[in-house]
């Protein structure tokens, strides 16, 4: 019995530094897709180089993008990742497996969570609530609910799924920070845009507790929860740095919003 058909989903803007690695390790696939916003380094070559699918679009936002690609594939499932994300050779076979016996598996599953692995500054974060972070990125691109599509949303963006879904054993790689500079950079580009969720839920911190509490106490207990009772302190000095910095996110995140309440109020 013929197996199921996968087609990879990835969006990309000036990615020539990870894009190879992703697709190396995506091979096996029916079909790569990808959706490029108007990268200026070799990234569109690297894509193409690997029998990739390659489209230029306008940025949408990341969920947009992410939706465009997948409405170029072809496959019955789709595999989206980002550019900077690596399978690992233990989920390959397993889902080479999983497509083998799709047709047999009842009742019938819609999507499939992965287990990621983050790696910050060259060391995989395995403890602080950092593994495993269960992402849903493999899923049927058309189910008995509709098609598969990202939700609307600024950024952490996630799969809607109508039907079942299950966890695969295995981990894919995310290679996402190989430095401080890197890290600080996307801190800072997420911190703004979820400080506009924030914002748009009203949570502006116009009082003076409330300022006090999201921009100062959260980020502080969030660190001491994540480093001490989660046991981030085993990642040595990179679990240091990652939680530290990532309790500084959540404040400038809340401190974005209230400056945008600001800006609302003069409006």
């Amino acid at each position: 019995m013929p197996r199921s058909t996968l087609s990879v989903a990835i969006i990309t803007l000036n990615e020539e530094a990870n894009l190879a690695r992703t697709l190396a390790s995506v091979q096996f696939a029916d079909e790569v897709v990808v959706v490029d916003s108007g990268s200026t380094d070799h990234t569109v070559e690297i894509a193409r180089s690997f029998g990739a699918k390659v489209f230029d679009e306008p940025w949408k936002g990341f969920a947009g993008q992410k939706n465009s690609a997948i409405e170029r594939c072809s496959g019955t499932w789709v595999l989206s990742l980002d550019a900077d994300e690596e399978l690992t050779v233990e989920l390959e076979a397993e889902i080479v497996k999983m497509l083998e016996t799709d047709a047999e598996i009842l009742p019938q599953v819609d999507g499939y969570r992965l287990r990621l692995r983050h790696i910050f500054l060259g060391r995989w974060m395995r403890h602080g609530g950092y593994y495993p972070d269960l992402k849903l990125r493999l899923f049927r691109r058309m189910t008995r609910f509709g098609d598969t599509r990202f939700a609307d949303r600024p950024v952490h963006e996630s799969v809607q799924v109508g039907g079942r879904v299950e966890t695969l054993k295995n981990d894919f790689l995310h290679h996402g920070y190989p430095n401080l500079e890197i890290y600080l950079e996307h801190m800072n580009r997420y911190s703004s845009l979820g400080g506009q969720i924030v914002a748009t839920k009203g949570k502006v911190s116009s009082s003076g507790i409330a300022f006090c509490w999201n921009i100062v106490l959260v980020p502080v207990l969030t660190f001491i929860w994540n480093f001490g009772f989660r046991l981030g302190f085993l990642d040595g000095r990179e679990g240091l740095l990652l939680h530290l910095y990532h309790s500084t996110y959540i404040s400038w995140k809340y401190a974005k919003a209230w400056k945008a309440g600001l800006v609302d109020e003069k409006a």
